[in-house]
């Protein structure tokens, strides 16, 4: 079996290998039902399109798909579309013959022909140009396509996963995408919801990179305490799985849940994190009272940022006492004092 390229996925571990899939879908209905859906798609060759916010292990679910179908033995083959700029996409894609261009000493294979008997996954397709798309179409229609510089086409045998962060209905609305190639690759859609729809696997997703990093790191950090737990289920997640996993990493190494919060009071500042069930009714005014809470605490954050954490100068720009100050930081799982926060030079663990 040929390896697939390096990948930067949340879930796979250094050696390249899957988590449970008890970790992978968690406890959430959606999640449930996005399984069940593979299970049946993973048996017939027709295309597979990925959507979903970024991080939100996209990856993972094509490579699942791959694994559950008949071709597992064959090649799982990853492009990473954007990663590669446009005029060599082609070239990486379909390969070339010698001298098709300068510098083409010698023939060389595409990821297409690698992906022969196996799955080809197109990650962020809807990044490809218009000119690469039309011959991408080609493939789908017949199974054939044609090096660089060659004559004849080739045939190919390979199931077709694609994935996007993007709605591709309005790309193709606005021009950038073919709608013809967008019907192709649609024949079966698997939506991955964003973290923040599925909080309540966020427990048992924090054990599993606290486990990883433990283990690589060779520390001892214990399981994050309860009510951090569920300050992390109430938070808006917007870089999903892969924001969490950093997180983790960086709670390991630094073993503070300070760091933590540091880090997510400075992305909430200018969201409105509202916790919405996502089954059964909805209480306007427990919305309410949520968005007032949120809204206090973005409030508490600017001053102090204004005053340079100073809580006295703090409370009195709020007309509030100081120990009322301190107890809403506290309740608002903010950090202590500035100090508290993530260092600047390991902001980029």
């Amino acid at each position: 079996m040929a390896a697939s390229p390096a990948t930067n996925s949340s879930f796979l571990r250094s050696n390249g290998a899957m988590p449970p899939e008890a970790v992978i879908f968690g406890h959430s209905h959606r999640m449930m039902s996005i399984r069940g859906r593979i299970e049946k798609i993973a048996v017939a060759n027709v295309p597979v399109l990925i959507q979903g916010e970024s991080g939100t292990g996209k990856d993972i679910i094509a490579r699942l798909i791959h694994r559950l179908s008949p071709w597992e033995s064959g090649p799982f083959v990853k492009v990473n579309c954007p990663a590669i700029p446009g005029t060599l996409l082609e070239s990486e894609l379909f390969g070339y013959e010698k001298g098709a261009f300068t510098g083409a000493l010698g023939s060389k294979p595409g990821r297409v022909e690698m992906a022969h008997r196996g799955t080809l996954f197109l990650d962020e397709i809807s990044e490809m140009e218009m000119a690469l798309q039309s011959k991408l179409l080609q493939l789908l229609q017949d199974g054939q396509f044609c090096r660089i510089g060659a004559q004849d086409d080739k045939k190919v045998e390979a199931r077709v996963v694609c994935a996007t962060n993007r709605v591709l209905e309005n790309e193709v609305e606005s021009g950038r995408f073919r709608q013809d190639l967008f019907y192709r690759i649609n024949v079966v859609n698997v939506h991955v919801p964003p973290l923040r729809e599925r909080a309540m696997d966020i427990p048992l997703l924090v054990e599993y990179f606290l486990d990883i990093y433990n283990d690589k790191y060779n520390c001892h950090a214990p399981m994050l305490s309860s009510p951090m737990l569920q300050r992390m289920q109430r938070y808006h997640w917007p870089g999903n799985i892969r924001e969490l996993e950093n997180l983790m990493r960086r709670y390991v190494i630094l073993g503070s849940e300070e760091a933590i919060l540091g880090e997510m009071a400075a992305k909430r500042a200018d969201t409105l994190d509202l916790e919405l069930p996502m089954e059964g009714p909805i209480s306007l005014k427990k919305i309410t009272r949520q968005a007032v809470r949120e809204l206090e605490r973005k409030l508490i954050v600017r001053v102090l940022e204004a005053n340079n954490w100073n809580r006295k100068k703090a409370a009195r720009g709020l007309g509030i006492s100081y120990r009322a100050l301190l107890y809403k930081i506290r309740e608002a799982g903010l950090p202590s004092s500035h100090s508290k926060q993530v260092p600047s030079d390991l902001e980029a663990i």
